[in-house]
C-alpha cells in the first residue's frame, strides 16, 4: 500500500478521509485519473476532482443500473435504454440507445475502444466506430466481462456462461452448469473463468479443458468479486469474513480451502483490490471499511461502522487513494499517499 506507514504499523486511516455528500445512494465508485466519480442511483454522476469542488453531471433520464471504467471514460447503462460515456471533464456522449427502450442491465469495457452491453436476452459489442455485433442468449443476461486477452466476452445467464468472439464467425462456446449465473470474471492470466450464482456459491471452469470447480460455503449470495494485484487470489464477498480463493497453481482452487481474513460482525458486501499490492479494501453491511493485507491478514481501519451498508469501493490507478460510498448517500475519499 503506497503510504508512509506499513499496514502492520497503522491501525487507522480514518482521519485522512475527505467527506463527500453524495445526496443519494451510491451504487458504484470509479476513478478517472485523480478524479473520483460516484455513480448515483438516479440520473447523475458526482465528480470530485482532487483540487476542485464536487459537481454532479446528469447522464440518464432515470436510474443508473450499471457502470464500467477505463483510463478515459466511464460507461453507464440506464433504465432509459441508453449507454453513455462520461469523461473526467464531465462531457457525455451517447454510445447506444435501445430501440425498444429496454433497460441496459450490464456494461463492460474491453480492449481499446471495445464496449459491451446487454438488454434482456441480447448482448451487444462495439469496437471503435464499427457497427454493433449482437448475440441472443437463451435467457436474460446476468453479467458480462471481457477476457484479458483478445476480443472475447464472457456472458453469464441461466444454466451457464457463454464465451463469444464477436469478430469471429465461429459459434459461441457454452460452459454449462445448472442454475442462475449472475456474475462473471476471467482470471488475469486468462486460465480460469468464475461465475457467481443466485445460490451462495461460485462456479468456475479451467478454460484449457473446461474442467469445472465448485466453490461453496458462503452464508449469502456472492455479489462482489475482485482479483488481487498478483492475480493469485480471488477475493469475494458473501461472508462475515473476507474470502480469498487461491489461483496460483495449475489446478486453481480445486481441492484447496480458501483463506479467511478480517472477520467482523457484519457481512462483507463489496470489495476492491489494490492495483499494485496484495491488499484488499473490504466494505461491510454495517458501514465498516477495512484495508486487509493478504500475506498476514493485517488490518487497517478505513471507515468506522455507520448507518448503512457500504455499496461502492474503488482505488485510483496508483493505489494512493480509495473512494467509498454507502446506501444512504454517505461517501468519502481517503488519501493514503
Amino acid at each position: 500500500m503506497p503510504m508512509t506507514d506499513a499496514p502492520s504499523t497503522l491501525t487507522s486511516v480514518v482521519e485522512r478521509t475527505q467527506a463527500v455528500k453524495a445526496g443519494a445512494a451510491v451504487v458504484a465508485a470509479h476513478f478517472l485519473g485523480r478524479t473520483a466519480v460516484f455513480v448515483l442511483g438516479e440520473e447523475s454522476l458526482l465528480l470530485v476532482p482532487p483540487d476542485g469542488e464536487p459537481h454532479a453531471v446528469g447522464v440518464h433520464a432515470g436510474g443508473i443500473l450499471c457502470s464500467a471504467v477505463d483510463k478515459t471514460r466511464i460507461i453507464t447503462g440506464g433504465d432509459d435504454g441508453k449507454v453513455m460515456a462520461t469523461a473526467a471533464d464531465g462531457s457525455t456522449t451517447a454510445l447506444a440507445s435501445d430501440s425498444k427502450h429496454r433497460w441496459i442491465d450490464h456494461v463492460a469495457i474491453g480492449p481499446p475502444h471495445a464496449v459491451a452491453w446487454s438488454a434482456g436476452k441480447h448482448a451487444y459489442v462495439r469496437v471503435g466506430e464499427s457497427g454493433e455485433r449482437m448475440l441472443e442468449l437463451p435467457s436474460t443476461v446476468g453479467a458480462m466481462a471481457f477476457a484479458p486477452k483478445g476480443l472475447r466476452v464472457g456472458i453469464a445467464h441461466y444454466n451457464g456462461v457463454t464465451l463469444w468472439f464477436p469478430n469471429a464467425e465461429t459459434a459461441p462456446e457454452v460452459l454449462g452448469w445448472k442454475g442462475s449465473h449472475l456474475g462473471v470474471t476471467f482470471s488475469p492470466d486468462n486460465r480460469f473463468l468464475v461465475s457467481s450464482m443466485q445460490e451462495p456459491m461460485l462456479h468456475g471452469w479451467r478454460l484449457a479443458d473446461g474442467k469445472s470447480m465448485r466453490m461453496a460455503g458462503y452464508g449469502a449470495r456472492v455479489r462482489s468479486l475482485a482479483w488481487t494485484a498478483s492475480g493469485k487470489w480471488l477475493a469475494t464477498s458473501g461472508s462475515t469474513q473476507l474470502v480469498l480463493w487461491p489461483f496460483a497453481g495449475k489446478e486453481g482452487p480445486m481441492g484447496k480451502e480458501p483463506r479467511m481474513l478480517a472477520p467482523a460482525e457484519s457481512q462483507v458486501d463489496v470489495l476492491a483490490c489494490h492495483p499494485r499490492q496484495e491488499v484488499v479494501a473490504a466494505g461491510y453491511a454495517n458501514g465498516l471499511v477495512l484495508l486487509v493485507r493478504v500475506e498476514d491478514g493485517a488490518e487497517v481501519l478505513a471507515r468506522k461502522p455507520g448507518n448503512a451498508p457500504v455499496t461502492a469501493l474503488a482505488w485510483d490507478a496508483s493505489g494512493a487513494t480509495l473512494a467509498f460510498g454507502t446506501e444512504d448517500g454517505e461517501a468519502g475519499i481517503i488519501r493514503l499517499g
